[in-house]
């Protein structure tokens, strides 16, 4: 059998008589959007990250762009993010009519580097979206004061970082708004699509949830211009009962990511590093190499596959041309995204099945080396 980089089917065999009970309740409730399922989801999930709101949307995505919309941001202003994270991050910038404005990384990290941040705001700047990417958090406290500093709003993306922390805070408790996805491959991932936005104020909370359906607060009256983004019943449900096991996947994940950092340490393969203060959850183990892709073709020939998150920084893509970066503008972000590649990491991966991947590794690196 091959060796994905992810795979839930183990964990669904483990968990299913709970899952299943959680979907049969909601299937004999007789509501299936917008019920009790979902607000028993957003007050758990909230007092989990340490926050007073979530608001539960139909997408990690859509938790970025409702997340910008609630804190006004809108065209002509300019949001500085890292242009190695997924397109949807800068996809929802752009879908509030908002311009994205891009940092380059810390090259050990891969995380934004917040001493470039002062350099990149401008008198459009609004808002700040740091990207917790791969498992654990950014500077949240550099970011903070400066936008602060300047009446900057901060908007965490927080797809990959469920469980992850900095000074002992969740991330997603660490700015205005913050925005979490449920994709199935997440640390805390459900079996479709899901989102929640994160916030203090009663207020966002409020225009949250009106954005979320229509802009209505009673039926079938807009008190203003709103989207259909409605975290449905039945991923609330099983997102709900995975919720108390979140602390037990990413406690495995380190345990895994431990395994592959000693098993790997005396290769040339660059490994992880933690930033100081960060607890890392692991979304990823992200590994690098000059001759990744040629690695990443011997695994393939083994049955192991591996992944790229990613391959192409998001100021070189065609969609973003028009953004006038070129090549060579973001230099650690440009040579980090051409040696990349994350090794199978799921809290179901055996230590069995870790051994081999090692294994195959080091066969690899000594006819490379």
């Amino acid at each position: 059998m091959p060796i994905n980089v992810w795979d839930y089917r183990a964990e669904f065999e483990e968990e299913q008589e709970e899952i299943l009970a959680a979907v049969q309740q909601v299937f004999r409730s007789g509501r299936l959007i917008l019920g009790e399922q979902v607000k028993a989801f957003e007050k758990g999930f909230a007092r989990y990250v340490g926050v007073g709101h979530g608001v539960g949307v139909n997408s990690g995505t859509d938790a970025l762009f409702l997340g910008l919309k609630i804190l006004g941001i809108g065209p002509g202003d300019e949001v500085i993010t890292v242009a190695n994270t997924a397109v949807p991050t800068v996809s929802a910038i752009v879908s509030t009519g908002a311009t994205p404005r891009f940092v380059d990384i810390d090259p050990a990290t891969y995380l934004m580097d917040v001493d470039k941040l002062e350099a990149a705001i401008t008198p459009k700047t609004r808002c700040i979206l740091p990207v917790h990417l791969f498992g654990q958090c950014v500077r949240m406290e550099t970011v903070r004061d400066l936008a602060s500093s300047r009446g900057i709003k901060v908007l965490e993306d927080c797809a990959q970082s469920h469980g992850a922390t900095r000074h002992g805070v969740q991330s997603g408790a660490m700015s205005d708004v913050s925005a979490f996805s449920f994709y199935p491959t997440k640390i805390l991932g459900g079996y479709g699509d899901a989102g929640m936005i994160m916030m203090n104020d009663p207020e966002l909370a409020a225009k949250a949830r009106r954005l979320r359906m229509y802009g209505m607060e009673r039926e079938y009256y807009a008190e203003e211009h709103g989207y259909n983004s409605r975290l449905d019943e039945m991923h609330a449900a099983i997102l709900h009962t995975k919720l108390p096991k979140l602390d037990r996947y990413v406690a495995r994940r380190r345990e895994l990511a431990r395994r592959y950092d000693a098993a790997l340490a005396d290769t040339a393969l660059g490994l992880p590093q933690t930033d100081n203060d960060n607890v890392h959850a692991y979304y990823l183990y992200v590994a690098r190499h000059a001759q990744r892709d040629m690695i990443i073709s011997e695994l393939t020939e083994r049955g192991i596959n591996v992944n790229v998150s990613y391959r192409w920084p998001i100021h070189t893509m065609r969609a973003y041309a028009w953004l006038g970066y070129r090549e060579g503008d973001l230099p650690h972000t440009e040579a980090a995204m051409q040696q990349i590649f994350s090794l199978p990491m799921y809290p179901s991966l055996t230590d069995e099945e870790q051994q081999t991947v090692c294994d195959a590794l080091h066969e690899i690196l000594a006819k490379v080396d």
